[in-house]
Order: structure tokens, then C-alpha cells, then sequence
């Protein structure tokens, strides 16, 4: 009877480890959804992320993107020193509605790089390929979702 126990021990352990296991390759990455249109993001949500943001990326996918959150809304500047690659930069206020856009933003290979500011306080900024704004027709009012509650994200 004891090793009876003992297996029925062991096999709990089993379960309980694959599906473990199971759950953790179910979790799906972080996306963001404007207009239609759904990016999969990597979330900038501390001073250090927010930085480096996509700094010294080669490429980026076009289904991919990155989203900075920041505390509270207020006029935003971006730019684009180490940057490999052109963005467009979309800034949403803290509904997450577009209130202002920068469209494809060249990087910067000089020391002196100039900003691209918002045109309104902005809550969250929606990193993405330059040009793809325009192509997919992202226009300001647009509202972004997140597939995960944004408490999750924050430190």
C-alpha cells in the first residue's frame, strides 16, 4: 500500500509539473492593438527600458513594435540618437486614444539629434516600422488595447 502512495505521490508531482509547463508555453507575448491592426510589443515601463527603448535594433518585424508606459500623462518627446532604423512614433493620452504622431522618423547618426515632441500630453507611445502608420491607415482618435491588464506590466 505504501508504494501504491508513493506512485500516486509521484504522478501528482508529474501532473502538477506538465501542466506547469503547459500553462507557461500557453502564455502568449504582450500585444497591442490600434485600429484594427495588432503588434506584438515589447513593454518599456521603467526609466532604464525607456532609454534604451529600440536603440542599436538592425530590424524589426512588421507585426512588431514596442510601447513605452509611463506614469502620467504630459507632453512627450522622443529621438532618435542610436536608432538603426525608421519609426513611427504615436503618442496616446491616458484613454490610450492617437493624439498626435511623428511618421517616419529617420535615424539620427550625428551627436546632435533633434526631438519629436507630441503635439499633446501623452500617457503611453507606440514605437512601430516607419511608414506603417500611413499604410495602414492609423490616424489620430485611433484607440490602442492592450492584451493584458496594464498593471501587470508595471515595476
Amino acid at each position: 500500500m505504501t508504494a501504491v502512495r508513493a506512485m500516486s505521490a509521484r504522478c501528482r508531482w508529474l501532473v502538477a509539473a506538465v501542466a506547469m509547463l503547459a500553462l507557461s508555453a500557453c502564455q502568449a507575448e504582450p500585444t497591442v492593438t490600434v485600429a484594427g491592426h495588432t503588434f506584438v510589443v515589447e513593454i518599456a515601463d521603467d526609466p532604464k527600458s525607456q532609454q534604451l527603448g529600440l536603440m542599436f535594433r538592425d530590424e524589426m518585424a512588421d507585426d512588431h513594435g514596442m510601447v513605452f508606459i509611463f506614469k502620467r500623462s504630459q507632453p512627450r518627446s522622443f529621438w532618435m540618437k542610436n536608432t538603426r532604423i525608421p519609426l513611427d512614433i504615436l503618442y496616446f493620452d491616458e484613454h490610450r486614444r492617437l493624439v498626435s504622431m511623428q511618421t517616419d522618423v529617420r535615424p539620427c547618426r550625428t551627436q546632435q539629434c533633434p526631438g519629436y515632441p507630441s503635439r499633446k500630453p501623452a500617457k503611453y507611445v507606440l514605437e512601430i516600422n516607419g511608414g506603417l502608420a500611413e499604410q495602414l491607415g492609423i490616424t489620430t482618435g485611433a484607440k490602442m488595447t492592450f492584451s493584458w491588464e496594464e498593471g501587470d506590466s508595471e515595476n
